[in-house]
């Protein structure tokens, strides 16, 4: 390795799955320094890649994007997949922020263990120029799986990494991946399944429900959304209901005293409810309804609802809301 070659530094997009991990180790064979960033909002997690990094020694960095990513989520350029999910502009934006990094810190180029094809939508010749060309760093993003199948990049151009060393992997088959785990002593990685909630039925349909009744989206909001039972009671209403313990402390942990409504039953075991950001006073009143339903009492008893709001906490008397009633609310 010349010293030249021992200047050249690479920083990858990590989602700590396999084609992340190998995609670094191929770099690095080649006397790359190769580092990673990862990105979190309240719809995924970096916690696959703080693994993945403790296992490779590969250096991580992890930032919080979540302001920028909701208002890219509100209007994506390419629209959504079959759920929430903007793919393209998602890629887009991740090796967007990945280049302003790059120039910071003085890294050559970026990378990904994106496979062509691997992905019917994301992953298709077309939908990879895109995301470069959006990034705004067109021929400087190095995918090492696939690169020998795809147009030549600045690093190669440059002789930064040599390409007759890169892979030409392409399609959904992951056998040559894990072919390739097992030459560099891989054995512990996760399934390729992804792990955004975004794509996921039940929570996108929460998260339209959100964007279709406010303007603005404060974090413990977004986080509430993988959480309880969600229910719709008027436009200004929404109503979130524990479901098991770890749902109870789940709520509690992101009520905001100074804004939402808390109820839970005054001497019947029940569940917590939560409305972010308060509601109307027939709202409310339905919310408490709705919360004595799910505890242990029998359907249209008169019961007594704990009601802790800013203002202070008072009793509000309801009869229980029977669960089949109840259940045309949820989102």
């Amino acid at each position: 390795m010349t010293e030249t070659e021992a200047r050249v530094r690479a920083l990858g997009l990590c989602s700590g799955g396999l084609d992340s991990i190998l995609s670094a180790l191929v770099l690095r064979d080649q006397g790359v320094g190769v580092e990673w960033i990862s990105f979190e909002t309240p719809f995924f997690s970096s916690e696959k890649a703080r693994r993945a990094a403790e296992m490779t020694g590969v250096p991580l960095r992890v930032a919080d994007i979540t302001p920028v990513y909701m208002e890219m989520l509100k209007n994506p350029r390419c629209g959504y997949g079959q759920h929430m999910n903007p793919c393209m502009d998602c890629h887009a934006l991740m090796f967007r922020l990945a280049g302003d990094a790059m120039d910071r810190e003085g890294f050559h180029f970026l990378f990904s263990g994106e496979v062509l094809a691997q992905r019917p939508m994301s992953q298709t010749r077309l939908s990879l120029r895109y995301v470069e060309k959006r990034s705004g760093r067109e021929g400087y993003i190095l995918r090492p799986l696939s690169a020998r199948k795809l147009p030549e990049t600045v690093p190669e151009r440059e002789g930064w990494v040599d390409r007759g060393r890169l892979l030409d992997l392409a399609g959904r088959s992951r056998k040559p991946q894990i072919a390739l785990a097992g030459q560099y002593g891989i054995t512990d990685y996760p399934a390729p399944a992804g792990g955004c909630l975004l794509t996921d039925a039940g929570f996108s349909s929460r998260l339209r429900d959100l964007f279709g009744h406010q303007s603005e989206y404060p974090a413990a909001d977004l986080h509430l959304l993988r959480h309880g039972r969600h229910l719709r009671l008027d436009d200004g209403t929404k109503l979130i209901v524990g479901r098991t313990n770890d749902d109870n402390e789940s709520i509690l942990k992101y009520y905001d005293p100074q804004r939402d409504w808390l109820l839970w039953m005054a001497d019947i075991p029940g569940p917590v409810g939560l409305v972010p950001g308060g509601g109307s006073a027939g709202g409310i009143a339905k919310a408490a309804a709705i919360t004595a339903g799910y505890s242990k009492t029998a359907p249209g008893a008169t019961v007594e609802v704990m009601a802790a709001r800013p203002e202070g906490v008072e009793r509000l008397r309801v009869a229980a809301m029977g669960r089949a009633e109840s259940s045309g609310y949820l989102i």
